[in-house]
């Protein structure tokens, strides 16, 4: 009989999200992103030529050509490893930014961390580790922070809070109390910044303010609106009541467009990422002109960069002309105009 041990589930459980994601329906059955309320002032004479439209971004320190984020998905299993070295490899011609999935079963298997490693492919983006946040409350902490960042060459650690996830997983870790205090040592000795990401779900604006306080650079508010995590856990759970538990969060979360505002709210210092259900150009767009810094797609990207780093290229350059066209039909000449480009509320 095969030993199954702790590396060994974490690493069936990834194979087991990408196979979910890339062959079922895993979308929100009714709640939306909350995008698709809001609409831009056309503006018919932007004085502006097209091909002079400035994208450039700056996220801590580092130059972006786009303030498009690849948001973390995978690792930890071959399958995996082709998808982030298309995403890599995608990211450095075009010099926008990329997460890591968690690196979790790397830190439990050092035999795969290779399946992280894009660093020789991807010298330049502005690259994220990642790891759950409730593993501080397992036996995790400032070292294993560490051991990600410096596994892949990352330049900030994504701390992702994924509550609803854990508690429908039959195997889920769910002492989420006193975490706050552990993110906020975290935040306080590690040498890169940290980042505070949601996977789904959406930060209220209290939790933002609070995260905010302790000591997070940045808030990825990944709000409700595209893939449901409820939905992927409904897909694997191994009975009919951790089913039936599952699929009733099916329309839980905060809408990413009302996630983007709570986080400015409660931290307008920091900077703020939108993720959760974008699915254009258009869509970043908006989000920038509701107050974020980058726009991140997760969904869009497995897709492609399960067929070829060729296919997430075309996405790129798909994303990037439609956000341009969107900042040209704003009069917005840089990203910095468009964040002041008039939203208005649909009727």
């Amino acid at each position: 009989m095969t030993k199954v041990t702790k590396a060994s589930a974490t690493e069936s459980r990834k194979l087991d999200h990408i196979l979910i994601n890339l062959e079922q329906d895993v979308q929100f059955p009714r709640l939306t992103t909350g995008l698709e309320r809001y609409r831009f002032t056309h503006q018919a004479l932007p004085e502006l030529n097209l091909n002079e439209i400035d994208t450039t971004a700056s996220v801590f320190g580092k130059r972006l050509l786009s303030p498009l984020l690849i948001s973390s998905m995978t690792g930890g299993t071959d399958m995996a490893r082709a998808i982030n070295r298309n995403l890599a490899q995608a990211a450095q011609e075009h010099g926008i930014a990329m997460g890591l999935g968690s690196q979790r079963a790397a830190i439990e298997d050092d035999a795969l961390a290779d399946s992280y490693a894009i660093r020789d492919i991807a010298p330049d983006i502005l690259l994220f580790a990642n790891m759950g946040a409730v593993q501080l409350n397992y036996g995790y902490g400032l070292d294993q922070c560490r051991e990600a960042v410096e596994m892949v060459g990352a330049d900030a650690l994504i701390l992702h809070f994924n509550v609803l996830q854990e508690a429908v997983q039959a195997e889920g870790d769910i002492n989420f109390a006193g975490l706050l205090r552990k993110v906020e040592d975290v935040c306080a000795r590690l040498d890169v910044p940290v980042i505070a990401k949601e996977v789904g779900w959406g930060f209220s604006e209290q939790a933002a303010r609070a995260l905010s306080q302790a000591g997070v650079a940045a808030i990825d508010v990944a709000g409700a609106g595209g893939t449901s995590w409820s939905e992927v856990e409904y897909h694997r759970a191994p009975s009919a009541f951790h089913a039936r538990v599952a699929r009733s969060f099916a329309d839980w979360g905060i809408p990413t467009a009302d996630a983007i505002q709570y986080a400015c709210a409660a931290a307008p210092e920091l900077p703020v990422f939108a993720s959760g259900g974008l699915r254009d150009g258009i869509d970043i767009a908006k989000c920038i002109a509701l107050g974020a810094d980058l726009a991140g797609l997760a969904s869009p990207f497995l897709r492609s960069a399960s067929q070829s780093a060729a296919a997430v290229d075309e996405l790129i350059r798909e994303l990037n002309a439609q956000l341009r066209v969107a900042m040209l039909c704003t009069a917005s000449a840089d990203i910095a105009a468009l964040r002041q480009a008039k939203l208005q509320l649909n009727q």
